[in-house]
């Protein structure tokens, strides 16, 4: 008696993602370092001049890391509490930081014992930054208010308190040393010129910000809260421009590339999402291991650093023109290799016996109710697997091995509504597929003949027979216009070609005349 032989699945072509320059330029990155920080990496900022160094603050300490570093270069350790929001100024010898103990500190970069200490606040302080002009500070706190400290003096110039909630982000603006913007978990955000006595202009988010972006010609401004990214026109009074949802969890940080052309924003839910500033959609997607806190970009975009709430700050770094371009047929081998492979190649001498192991073959579930000729509960477990793993490749083959078989129709009959609708669900999701088209339209004919009678008898059946008629009405439509354009370029090939002149046997000419023969007769 012949052997039963499993079902043979197909492998079938992958559908490869489009290639685009953002996806050669992002992907353009080594794997990523990771270095283990001593808490959550709240914030990350880069020095504005060479090297570039960058600032990780994390619970209490605050590290500076050179460009290529793995170690800090510099520690920050004077703080009782939870430090936040180290910023370089522009000349990258100082920096400040807020803690939660409600003191702001500011250090210099070659030292360690901060040069001044600013006390005003009563609750932490999780905004600071740097005034244009390098000699004022910007803070902005738990306690509602953001104030303006003069650098020298170490005293408070203003103090505003017009939001309702705490106060987590903060901008300064880079072209006029007046000018501030501020975020709170009140959904608003609220421009201040500092000779003013209130803000001079309010825009309502709709979330709790997180986090505010302002564009290098500051005509523009980017806020984050919620699972919500919304740029606004600041030139036009704070109109909103576009409110963009493509997060799944809460937005944490906004960053923008060295051409500011690229807009990236980091969330929760472990992804950066990359957008074109200029129609403001996803051109690319970064994947980490845990939700992220903190998102920094290297001028020239060398660097991409990234701060995670289990501790870990993530470096990658853009590879080199010479490690871009590769070695082309020369892949990297585990240090496993050697020992997987042990003895795969060893061929036996002439005087060698061979002992061969029967090998016990494992069946799948849809195999073996093959074999017992159990066709339905073999469409069944096919169509298991389909809804664990989403591979269609196996429920398509059974289908194709029923069809071989002439059970097919077996198989699809005798279903109550909610097995006949699972079944439509997978040729609704696939039929379309040019893989998969040949095999599934002879099943959903199939389907039609068998249960034609009941039609109209379950609602949810008739909805799914009515979008299989939308759908392939759709396709066929799309085939005839491929059909037309590919009947245009035919012509405009043809035309395209030279023009060959075809010589006649007995002629000296090549438009067929004899040389006895006069052109320009006319018939009589």
């Amino acid at each position: 008696m012949a052997s039963f032989k499993p079902t043979k699945i197909q492998v079938y072509p992958k559908l490869g993602e489009k290639v685009t320059h953002d996806t050669l330029y992002w992907k353009n990155y080594k794997p990523p370092i990771q270095i283990k920080e001593f808490g959550a990496v709240s914030s990350i900022d880069f020095s504005p001049v060479a090297p570039h160094n960058f600032a990780v603050t994390a619970f209490t300490r605050i590290h500076i890391y050179g460009p290529y570093s793995r170690e800090p270069v510099k520690a920050l350790t004077g703080f009782k509490n939870t430090a936040y929001c180290a910023r370089f100024r522009a000349d990258g010898q100082l920096l400040v930081a807020g803690c939660e103990d409600s003191v702001v500190r500011l250090f210099d970069v070659g030292g360690k014992v901060a040069l001044r200490v600013f006390k005003g606040h009563t609750k932490a302080v999780q905004v600071t930054d740097f005034t244009s002009d390098r000699y004022q500070i910007f803070t902005g706190s738990d306690d509602y208010t953001c104030r303006l400290w003069d650098l020298p003096n170490a005293t408070e110039l203003n103090s505003y308190r017009e939001h309702t909630d705490y106060i987590r982000c903060g901008v300064t603006s880079k072209l006029n040393r007046d000018l501030f913007i501020t975020g709170s978990y009140d959904h608003t955000l609220k421009v201040f010129d500092a000779r003013a006595d209130k803000s001079v202009m309010t825009m309502d988010h709709g979330q709790p910000v997180e986090s505010l972006l302002l564009y290098p010609s500051e005509g523009l401004l980017v806020s984050a809260g919620g699972r919500y990214v919304k740029v606004w026109d600041l030139l036009k009074g704070g109109q909103p421009l576009v409110s963009l949802k493509n997060h799944h969890k809460t937005v944490t940080c906004l960053c923008l590339s060295s051409n500011g052309q690229r807009l990236l924003s980091a969330s929760l839910d472990r992804h950066v999402k990359v957008y074109n500033t200029t129609n403001f959609k996803v051109v690319h997607n970064l994947d980490y291991a845990a939700s992220i806190l903190s998102l920094a970009l290297a001028p020239d975009d060398e660097s991409i650093v990234v701060g995670m709430t289990n501790n870990i700050l993530s470096i990658r770094h853009r590879k080199s023109p010479e490690e871009s371009k590769g070695v082309p047929g020369q892949q990297r081998r585990r240090p496993s290799y050697r020992v997987s492979v042990k003895g795969k190649n060893y061929a036996p001498k002439q005087e060698d016996y061979l002992v061969s192991k029967p090998v016990k073959e494992y069946l799948a579930q849809y195999d073996k109710q093959l074999k017992k000729f159990n066709v339905s509960r073999a469409l069944d477990a096919a169509l298991e697997i389909w809804r664990r793993k989403r591979n269609p490749e196996v429920m398509v083959a059974v289908i194709k091995e029923l069809d071989r078989r002439g059970t097919l129709k077996n198989a699809l009959a005798g279903r109550d509504e909610q097995g006949l609708a699972s079944l439509l669900h997978f040729i609704l999701g696939n039929v379309v597929d040019p893989r998969f088209a040949p095999v599934l339209v002879t099943a959903a004919e199939m389907i039609l003949d068998v249960y034609k009678q009941v039609v109209g008898q379950s609602p949810l059946v008739d909805r799914q027979l009515l979008r299989l008629q939308e759908l392939l009405e759709k396709e066929i439509g799309y085939q005839q216009d491929l059909m037309e354009v590919l009947g245009m370029l035919d012509t405009m090939f043809a035309s395209s070609l030279p023009k060959m002149s075809v010589p006649c046997p007995g002629s000296t000419r090549a438009n067929g005349l004899t040389a006895g023969e006069v052109g320009t007769s006319r018939p009589t």
